[in-house]
């Protein structure tokens, strides 16, 4: 059996840093011709609500989050490395994302992801996100899917 620990943690934390890099990656084969058009608005500097998951030891997935306004968040750098889908990393980050989020304060969670992230996709509308209007920086840009939730003490809604 394989044990899961989630550490809470900050934007320069190695490990956090490592799975950004394949993050990344990842995106840049996913979105040849968007990223950089994107690559700007995923860097993340002095964050200190940063969430890595390790699987027995080993860093499997990331995330993290930052104040978009005075009640709402903005879910970023979500990713769990490919050896480790499948186990429901992506719930267990995101919904510990909105539990930290909840506890300070904040009721609704904003996130962006594209359509070549099916899995991801599928991972936020079963987490209760739904989709909205293309807000702050995707304005405009046609395959930039963005999402809410809203954000309740007790993590459900």
């Amino acid at each position: 059996m394989k044990t899961c620990e989630i550490k809470r943690t900050m934007s320069e934390d190695v490990d956090f840093r490592g799975l950004v890099g394949l993050l990344d990656a990842e995106l840049w084969q996913r979105y040849p011709q968007e990223q950089s058009q994107h690559d700007p608005f995923n860097k993340i500097e002095n964050n200190h609500t940063v969430l890595v998951v390790y699987r027995d030891g080993m860093p499997a997935g990331c995330g993290c989050f930052k104040t978009f306004d005075t009640s709402t968040v903005e879910i970023k750098r979500m990713f769990v490395h490919p050896r480790h889908r499948g186990h429901g990393l992506g719930f267990t980050i995101i919904d510990n994302l909105e539990q930290w989020a909840c506890e300070l304060g904040y009721s609704r969670a904003i996130l962006e992801t594209g359509p070549n992230q099916p899995e991801a996709i599928r991972l936020y509308q079963k987490s209760g996100y739904s989709r909205i209007s293309n807000y702050g920086p995707y304005v405009g840009m046609e395959r930039s899917i963005c999402m809410q939730k809203l954000l309740f003490p007790s993590g459900r809604s």
